[in-house]
């Protein structure tokens, strides 16, 4: 690995980290706030920029995949190491607070903040902005504004979404990280229009925008959504947060090329059954032991069902206080994950639809030795290689859940805290159940445990390989 490459386009990007850094300066200075919670951040992350492009020279433009691997995963952990200082410089313990900035750039939405609204606004406003900014990608950005990229940002692409077949929504990859991010512009400020219209402040309207359509969920109230007790309110973010969680290819597609195109697709149409059946199941078992109403029942279980799905983690009640059964669902909603190319994070709702196919042509070929049956997808033939990595992601995945769970328990946690904080910070959900419920947080947990989470939030967000595959010895040979 040649380690100035390296460093050189980790610096080029902490340009681009150190450019964000203003938009929350203008903030505190229009609230009348501090200015050095985020002046000294910038400055230090420009400083770090300048010293890394200046010794640093670029002599070869092309990168190869181990080069553009540790550039994607590194620059989400640096990210989150600078966009920590704001909280520290605020008061915030070091560790919290690089639990708090690694949950906004990984747009997972767990907080270790006991009592969100005595931070400033601005702070609070930068705090939503990182997730915004995470939920589609730093790096993805970063290849959509930097010309003549090449094959480098390809490479860097892939690493930063390892989809299961890259969309080709344009000849050039920079092309294609532009288009995704011009849609998720629009959608943000559409969102943020409705929501003006629905009654909500310009600063409650940014904030709630920046944290849904990106499947995130912070939010600058300890109540959460709880705090506009609004059913219109509840169902426009509900509504972009599902739209958030749709692969953004198809959002393309519906709006300049085949409308119907979105309706056909499989992965859709399985995540859309999904979320109508856990919300039916969900209000039938609060609304069977007298919890809610009928019309509550459907409310709260439609909302929480989208929100867990989506891993925007949203609340609008707490439903750490909801029967087991109405909580289980809850939990085993947050392995599942939204769809490939989204906002959201989990396994995602395709992985999940071609391990069915693929057990549903074993149990076939068991009565059918002899038949050829390969899994398909939209018509496709998906390839055996791709089911592989598929199976392989899978069992990755449920060990980093299992090894986590079990360190957490060994600090102390019990049994349903271990198991949802685990996968909630894994499949950047956000809040979980017991003592890291969606009123609670992750103030409970103690430091060495913040930090486990802080490594499943990283591992979960670039989906495992491209942060597991750094502990490999033969990644680091020449």
């Amino acid at each position: 690995m040649r380690y100035y490459v390296v460093l050189r386009t980790l610096g080029s990007v902490s340009w681009l980290l150190a450019g964000f850094m203003f938009v929350p300066l203008l903030v505190a200075l229009y609230f009348r706030e501090p200015l050095y919670v985020f002046a000294v951040p910038l400055t230090i992350i420009l400083i770090f920029a300048y010293l890394l492009t200046f010794f640093f020279k670029e002599k070869e433009k092309e990168w190869n995949n181990k080069e553009a691997i540790f550039i994607v995963a590194s620059t989400w952990f640096v990210a989150a190491v600078f966009y920590a200082i704001p909280y520290m410089l605020e008061g915030v313990p070091l560790i919290n607070a690089l639990f708090e900035s690694m949950s906004g750039v990984t747009a997972t939405g767990a907080t270790a903040l006991t009592d969100i609204e005595s931070h400033s606004k601005s702070l609070l406003f930068w705090r939503s902005m990182t997730q915004w900014l995470g939920g589609m990608g730093i790096i993805m950005l970063f290849i959509a504004i930097l010309p003549k990229i090449g094959v480098a940002g390809r490479q860097m692409f892939r690493a930063e979404v390892p989809v299961l077949k890259e969309e080709k929504l344009h000849p050039r990859i920079r092309e294609t990280a532009k288009n995704l991010w011009l849609i998720y512009f629009v959608l943000s400020i559409v969102e943020f229009i409705v929501l003006i219209m629905a009654g909500l402040s310009p600063y409650d309207a940014i904030t709630h925008t920046f944290t849904s359509i990106s499947c995130a969920g912070f939010s600058p109230y300890s109540f959460n959504i709880a705090a506009f007790n609004d059913p219109v309110v509840e169902m426009i973010l509900l509504f972009f947060m599902f739209l958030g969680s749709v692969n953004f290819a198809l959002h393309y597609k519906f709006l300049l090329t085949d409308r119907k195109n979105i309706f056909m697709d499989e992965e859709f149409k399985f995540y859309f059954s999904i979320i109508v059946s856990a919300s039916l199941v969900l209000a039938y078992t609060l609304f069977r032991t007298d919890v809610y109403s009928l019309i509550d029942a459907f409310r709260y279980s439609s909302f929480h069902v989208v929100s867990i799905l989506t891993t925007t983690g949203y609340a609008t009640v707490d439903f750490n206080l909801w029967p087991d059964s109405s909580r289980f669902i809850l939990f085993l909603l947050m392995f599942i994950g939204g769809c490939a190319g989204s906002t959201s994070g989990g396994v995602k709702a395709v992985r999940l639809l071609l391990l069915l196919k693929h057990a549903n042509n074993i149990l076939f070929k068991t009565i059918h030795p002899k038949a050829v049956t390969p899994v398909r997808l939209n018509g496709t033939m998906v390839p055996e290689g791709i089911i592989n990595s598929i199976v392989s992601f899978m069992v990755v995945y449920i060990m980093i859940f299992f090894a986590s769970s079990t360190l957490l328990s060994l600090l102390g946690m019990d049994f349903i805290t271990s198991l949802s904080a685990s996968i909630a910070t894994l499949g950047n959900v956000g809040p979980g159940l017991g003592l890291v419920g969606p009123i609670e947080g992750y103030a409970a947990i103690p430091d060495l445990g913040k930090l486990i989470l802080i490594a499943n939030m990283w591992i979960g967000r670039l989906e495992v390989f491209t942060v597991i595959v750094l502990l490999l010895p033969a990644f680091w040979k020449n």
